[in-house]
């Protein structure tokens, strides 16, 4: 067994680095009321400069509809506008994923004119005319992955050739973050890059969108959140017109176990989300809004919550996408229909209510981890073995998969009388996660590794590594309160009973005011005890 990960370790001393950066006062700009301040001067002037303006504001935050709204509206004033079919091009796809589709920007670049040297003579400035050639290097042929680092090149010279331009700056920092994702690279050498960039940003406008939006992103992992943290807190106030400002934040409160924050700021960002949104939308905002939210209303004890983020999205896989609270919305969201099995389970695990169904091979993985948790926890080895049976057809031999059909596979030996067993398909399965990316979000596997691991070792007696393992886990996913339990309960049974009370103290703390809680009660009691100067000792469910 392992301490905290050598991936995670790695990004510490890259991140001590980036404070120096960060040392010049602020510029006075022009602002927006409700989407942040950026200086992007353009050949353009008037009211297609204006639309520009506030379409690349937008586009910081991600508002991708919006962007696109305005961009259009400066070409219909300016059909000539070369930097608005370039800003157009930009808002079409999400850049923090391994893939993109190229389509719609191809279609919007064509609307300037039919080559890219056709394109190119209608950007009067050198600037522009940099800009335009390297979102034609994203959008031109090749494969992703090439196009994503072509593009990062192209922004590298435009940076280095105009060191002073803050949206060069930016958007430069962006394609450090979507060449990271494109080529899957883990060493976090360009999210640093790109960090230091938007860091030293935002220091210069702290009211820049993607400033604090791309601090977020780059240091989106448990070493670095903490340079993040003035960004979180600013960003969903800079930009509260766009959903995912409002959400985004809570990439960086979830790796500091904020959960209050968690649940506060995905409602809002769905509440945004639902009020933009029309017919024919998707629904991306408000089902990232609502998985994430409920995680965070699921640390903090707020089942009646959690349970209220399952039904609005049911209203949107069987009826309209926003039937609870009005009818609104698109039936049948296919990320929609893939979210609910994964919300419900979640629930089920961390509210520990468990719920035994048959397993069948149409169901998710995550749904199968939480049938096997179920059937273990109420002695069902039937259900127990059908779900590791077909986890084991789903695994492929690697990532979460893989994981999960380890877990569910100990859960069976340990059931069926091979602790040995159970122990070496666990230290497959922290192995696998610990070579993986940190953790990011809501915990993956629903049930995160070495908590698993860590109440598998408590019912084995084994409190020194189960303690290890609960330490592991909160240096991944900070303020976790299964996590912090299990702690408590380690040092419980090794009789240190004022770590024990600490960690209790702390999951009380974040439980307070909940009633039904499983573990809460355990907490209140090993606390009332200590306080009294008696000793306790763990009781496990």
């Amino acid at each position: 067994m392992k301490k905290l990960s050598a991936t995670l370790w790695s990004a510490a001393a890259a991140a001590a680095l980036i404070l120096a950066s960060m040392a010049s006062p602020p510029a006075a700009q022009a602002q927006f009321d409700d989407v942040g301040i950026i200086t992007f001067p353009t050949s353009a002037t008037g009211a297609a400069q204006e639309h520009f303006l506030r379409g690349v504001a937008i586009l910081h935050s991600f508002g991708w509809k919006q962007a696109r709204e305005q961009f259009h509206a400066a070409q219909e004033i300016d059909p000539d506008f070369a930097m608005a079919y370039w800003g157009e091009s930009l808002a079409y796809n999400h850049p923090l994923v391994t893939s993109m589709n190229p389509d719609d920007p191809r279609e919007a670049l064509k609307r300037l004119g039919d080559t890219p040297e056709e394109r190119l003579a209608k950007a009067p400035t050198k600037r522009e005319k940099g800009l335009l050639g390297a979102v034609e290097i994203l959008w031109g042929e090749g494969e992703h992955r090439d196009r994503a680092v072509g593009y990062m090149e192209a922004m590298a010279d435009l940076h280095e050739a105009y060191p002073d331009d803050p949206e060069i700056a930016a958007f430069y920092a962006l394609s450090l973050l979507s060449a990271t994702r494109a080529t899957r690279d883990q060493s976090d050498r360009w999210n640093v890059r790109a960090g230091t960039i938007a860091l030293k940003l935002f220091n210069d406008n702290p009211l820049h969108p993607g400033a604090a939006h791309y601090t977020i992103h780059a240091f989106d992992h448990p070493i670095m959140a903490p340079l993040a943290l003035d960004a979180a807190y600013a960003f969903a106030d800079i930009a509260p017109a766009v959903s995912h400002a409002r959400h985004m934040p809570t990439h960086i409160f979830i790796q500091h176990g904020m959960w209050d924050l968690v649940s506060g700021h995905n409602q809002s960002a769905y509440d945004v989300a639902r009020e933009l949104w029309v017919p024919g939308d998707a629904l991306g905002d408000a089902i990232h809004s609502l998985d994430w939210g409920q995680y965070g209303d699921l640390q903090r004890g707020d089942y009646a919550k959690a349970r209220l983020w399952i039904e609005r999205l049911a209203a949107m896989v069987e009826n309209d996408g926003f039937e609870v609270g009005g009818a609104r919305g698109e039936a049948g969201s296919a990320r929609a229909r893939n979210s609910l099995p994964l919300l419900k389970s979640r629930y089920i695990v961390e509210t520990e209510e468990w719920e035994v169904r048959e397993p069948t091979d149409e169901m998710r993985t995550n749904e199968l981890l939480a049938i096997g948790l179920s059937a273990a926890h109420t002695g069902d080895e039937a259900a127990l073995k059908a779900a590791a049976d077909i986890l084991g057809e789903k695994s492929n031999g690697g990532g979460y998969n893989h994981v999960m059909h380890m877990q569910v596979s100990a859960l069976l030996a340990v059931h069926t009388g091979y602790p040995d067993k159970a122990e070496k398909l666990m230290d497959d399965a922290v192995a696998t996660v610990e070579a993986m990316s940190p953790p990011r979000g809501s915990a993956n596997p629903i049930k995160p590794v070495h908590e698993f691991y860590g109440e598998l070792l408590l019912d084995m007696d084994r409190a020194e590594d189960a303690a290890e393992m609960f330490e592991t886990s909160l240096q991944r996913m900070a303020g976790r309160p299964r996590s912090l339990l299990g702690l408590a309960r380690a040092h419980a049974m090794m009789g240190n009973d004022l770590i024990a009370a600490e960690n209790y103290a702390r999951v009380a703390a974040i439980w307070e005011g909940r009633t039904g809680i499983a573990g809460l009660d355990e907490a209140k009691g090993f606390l009332a005890d200590h306080a009294a100067g008696g000793g306790s000792s763990s009781g496990r469910r």
